[in-house]
């Protein structure tokens, strides 16, 4: 019976992250990713990380994702504005992906624990913010690190993907 919740979660979250990429109109796309957030909590409660799911939706689908809403609101997109797609751009996009796709399990293979599974709660009360903090900053410090480089990029890109051309 978990296997099939989990693979019916696992299919949802895969179908709404296809939507926020494919889908062009913004507000849509923000409220896919909320689902796609959403779906990820329920994937954390699977693996017994009910922490982990509550800052999800309490933190990401919520806060972050409201904070979203408004600046796609303020900076009124409409899919008539957005144009055509940029083909260098679609190149330089595909090439960052492809050298993700082949550095990112060289990049993580180097750190200690990286082929281990992440077990979580083996404290006397499993899933707290402690069990958590310890695992990433210790065990698992490299690849948290990495992460946060990861997202940080893929910020910059964002940025440069929608950035106008001004024409002097």
């Amino acid at each position: 019976m978990e296997q099939i919740f989990f693979w019916i979660l696992a299919a949802g979250l895969l179908i709404s992250a296809v939507t926020v990429v494919a889908v062009r109109n913004p507000v849509t796309n923000a409220v896919c990713l909320v689902s796609t957030l959403v779906f990820q909590a329920a994937l954390f409660i699977t693996l017994e990380a009910t922490f982990l799911a509550a800052v999800q939706v309490i933190v990401y689908a919520g806060a972050v994702m409201v904070l979203f809403l408004f600046v796609i609101m303020l900076l009124d997109v409409r899919v008539e504005v957005l144009g055509k797609f940029s083909w260098p751009k679609i190149a330089g996009v595909g090439l960052v992906l492809v050298l993700a796709l082949v550095g990112l399990p060289k990049l993580s293979s180097a750190f200690p624990f990286a082929g281990e599974v992440l077990h979580w709660g083996r404290a006397k009360v499993p899933g707290t913010a402690q069990d958590l903090g310890h695992l990433l900053f210790s065990a698992y410090g490299p690849l948290f690190l990495t992460t946060g480089v990861l997202l940080l990029v893929a910020t910059v890109g964002v940025v440069v993907l929608c950035r106008r051309d001004t024409e002097a």
